[in-house]
Formats: structure tokens, C-alpha cells, sequence
């Protein structure tokens, strides 16, 4: 079963998007990058809104995130 986590999108940086977890700042580990377009596409975000998104998401065996949700 994976797990769900909440993560809030930092910036765009080109046609990524750079994910944290939604925690105190002095919490979270470094930003990872998404295919922007990816994300907003699957949360139903438009793309110019993404940034600053609060979102959930399913972290997989591999610690990536997937399956995204507006939170």
C-alpha cells in the first residue's frame, strides 16, 4: 500500500516543478523536480497556477511522488 504525503510546489523552473514537503521550511529535505505539465495535468491545476500549489501525493517504492491531488 503506498503512502500519501502532503507537498506544495515551490516554483517552476523551466517546464519543472520543484516539489517540497508541505513543512516547515526548516523540515524539508532539498526540492525534486517534476515534469511541470505532468503535474498540473494530473491535479488539475492549470500550468500558470502551479506554482505555490499545496497538492497530496503517493510516494512510490522508489521515494518518487505520483498520483497527484489538489490538497
Amino acid at each position: 500500500m503506498s503512502e500519501r504525503v502532503h507537498v506544495k510546489v515551490l516554483l517552476l523552473f523551466g517546464d519543472q516543478a520543484e516539489i517540497v514537503a508541505d513543512v516547515p521550511a526548516e523540515e524539508r529535505a532539498e526540492p525534486q523536480r517534476y515534469p511541470a505539465a505532468d503535474v498540473a495535468a494530473a491535479a488539475g491545476i492549470p500550468l500558470d497556477e502551479l506554482a505555490g500549489a499545496r497538492l497530496t501525493a503517493e510516494v512510490g517504492d522508489d521515494d518518487r511522488l505520483s498520483g497527484w491531488r489538489r490538497a
